[in-house]
């Protein structure tokens, strides 16, 4: 796949595929990337359509805004065309809200995969639902303009789409607490300083930065990096010697590749 492909184009968000990277684009500018269960099955679905040749997967959004967050039509009573009002999933039982927040999960749980390394692109708003995808990323890449916010507590709710873990590993737990608690917003500088943006750049500049770091991570071998990151991933959830012997595992299988003699 040599030219830029358009892969799916539904409820608000865009997979185009040019060559190992992909591009996720958030499409609903107007409405600055709000986010709903349409949206999130269609993210899903961008995670199953990937080709096996891509390699790198970047996320953006049109507009001025990454994402604000949820829609608040979802806490109409009407809530969206064709889907139950939050109102009408909290007089459910346990067991289908579980399972419906599951399901929603699904959208931001595919850009940790081992065979990718995905890279979110954010500027000006990324607030609640639109934080924690960005969260879902292994990478951030973020504008001057960046505004990241998580206001799930102060409207009575917890941040539920996976955003709590990957933001206490990189902030910490006193400072993601404080994040949440107080729904404040994070600005560039600080999202750089305490490690959740990896990079700021001016918002002009912002996709080609995204191309640039695209680029760089496919000049080393997939199979290392995909080794790679599976050893980084898994260090936080094991003591050192078993990291030990994870990276012992992890180089054998390298080697034994590179002298051809693998299983």
């Amino acid at each position: 796949m040599t030219s830029l492909d358009s892969v799916l184009d539904k409820d608000g968000v865009r997979l185009t595929v040019e060559d190992a990277v992909a591009t996720v684009t958030l499409t609903n500018p107007a409405k600055r990337n709000a986010q709903s269960p349409a949206l999130w099955r269609a993210l899903a679905e961008a995670g199953r359509a990937l080709p096996g040749s891509v390699r790198v997967v970047v996320l953006r959004g049109e507009g001025k805004s990454f994402s604000a967050g949820l829609d608040r039509q979802a806490f109409a009573p009407e809530g969206f065309d064709g889907e139950p009002s939050f109102i009408d999933l909290a007089r459910g039982s346990e067991a289908d809200l579980d399972a419906t927040i599951a399901e929603y999960q699904e959208a931001f749980t595919w850009w940790r995969r081992n065979d990718i390394v995905s890279i979110a692109a954010v500027q000006g708003h990324a607030i609640g639902a639109g934080f924690q995808l960005a969260l879902a990323c292994d990478l951030r890449i973020v504008a001057q303009d960046v505004q990241f916010a998580m206001r799930e507590t102060s409207l009575g709710l917890v941040p539920d789409l996976t955003g709590t873990h990957p933001l206490v590993n990189l902030v910490g737990y006193a400072r993601a607490l404080e994040i949440c608690a107080t729904g404040r917003f994070v600005h560039a500088e600080e999202a750089e300083r305490t490690g959740l943006a990896n990079l700021v750049v001016p918002a002009d500049q912002l996709d080609a930065a995204g191309h640039d770091l695209a680029a760089a991570l496919l000049a080393a071998p997939r199979d290392a990096v995909v080794e790679t990151k599976a050893l980084l991933s898994g260090a936080l959830s094991r003591t050192y010697e078993e990291q030990r012997t994870a990276e012992r595992a992890a180089q054998g299988r390298r080697l034994r590749d590179l002298a051809g003699l693998a299983d």
